[in-house]
């Protein structure tokens, strides 16, 4: 199983987004040196939730900053942009990391109504320009000159330029939020990127992933492909004690909680939720505490984890060394387990 960073900082103050963005580029390069395989960017706009906003444009000056690990969005939030310039977007940065790339798409925030207010889009369209938007993004990649009529947008261009890397262009992932959305994916055999707080909860994902999938007739080793190309994502809050993680490290996780909800009555919805279940939505505590999740979540065969470390106003010194603990700690067994799975298979 393949290990991630889910690079999300907060910035509250505007007078620390230059800071707050540093360390962000710090953080990356924290996790290439450590050993992580993978760094993934998110897009959030106008609330200080992503200090970076702008993933495209954050992703080109990670190409430039590191060397050898991956980079993914988790997610473009595709609907907000124009199809042509997202596709020159994407294909300018697939060059300047030299094929590191992977592309996670979704419709647009389920939450975050300013974004599409912000942008000028009906949110009722999103899903309608994010079908479309895909299919103009592979015409652009794999043709020439392109013609397309649609709904949205019509157009003809000589040709997209720079043509990508990555041929015939790079890996994309699609993000689910769903049953219904994780099952239509798996009938076509395509992989994806989930949120699930455990490691049963990622099981149970996936086993609707295989039985959409089996229905839909196709091969098990196919399955076993897309779902070696799947990722999940999760928050942890680890420090090197329980009574650590727990009285300094979640605090920050609740304040996070709070600002969003109040910018956002869909996500104060969900918070509000969340507080009536018996657990966290998080995992917190030492490295002892939460490895048997990771090590469980490995024998699912899934492709990766993406972990954001740091949430709310924590600092990074905070994050960092939870990071370093992390791939000092959990992630040698993590390494063992997947070798023990990948030979029993």
């Amino acid at each position: 199983m393949k290990l991630g960073l889910f690079l999300f900082p907060e910035s509250r103050d505007p007078a620390a987004d230059d800071r707050v963005i540093d360390e962000a580029v710090q953080e990356a390069q924290l996790a290439e040196d450590a050993g992580m395989d993978a760094v993934f960017l998110v897009e959030h706009h106008f609330d200080g939730n992503c200090a970076y906003v702008d993933p495209a444009t954050f992703a080109a000056a990670l190409a430039m900053a590191t060397h050898r690990i991956k980079l993914g969005f988790a997610v473009l939030q595709t609907s907000l942009y124009h199809p042509l310039r997202m596709a020159e977007q994407i294909s300018l940065v697939d060059n300047l990391c030299k094929g590191r790339l992977i592309v996670g798409l979704g419709r647009g925030s389920l939450v975050n109504l300013h974004e599409y207010s912000g942008y000028q889009i009906d949110p009722d369209t999103a899903q309608e320009r994010f079908e479309e938007i895909e299919d103009i993004l592979l015409k652009c990649w794999t043709g020439e000159k392109v013609v397309h009529a649609g709904k949205y947008w019509n157009f003809e261009i000589p040709m997209l330029r720079p043509r990508p890397y990555t041929k015939p262009y790079p890996p994309i992932l699609r993000s689910v939020a769903s049953e219904a959305s994780l099952a239509a994916q798996a009938r076509l055999g395509r992989p994806v990127l989930m949120a699930a707080a455990t490691a049963p909860g990622a099981a149970r994902n996936i086993e609707i992933y295989r039985n959409a999938a089996r229905d839909a007739g196709l091969a098990t080793s196919r399955i076993d492909d897309a779902i070696s190309q799947c990722w999940v994502a999760r928050t942890v809050v680890l420090a090197p004690t329980d009574r650590e993680a727990h009285d300094v490290g979640l605090p920050y996780f609740h304040q996070m909680q709070t600002y969003r909800a109040a910018q956002s009555s869909a996500f104060e919805a969900a918070v509000a939720k969340q507080k009536n279940q018996s657990s966290l939505p998080v995992l917190c505590g030492s490295p002892d505490s939460m490895m048997e999740d990771f090590t469980s979540l490995a024998k699912t065969g899934i492709g990766g984890v993406i972990i954001r470390f740091r949430t709310g106003p924590m600092p990074a010194d905070f994050s960092n060394r939870a990071l370093q603990l992390f791939m000092r700690e959990i992630a040698p067994e993590i390494s063992r387990v997947s070798e023990l799975a990948s030979a029993v298979s």
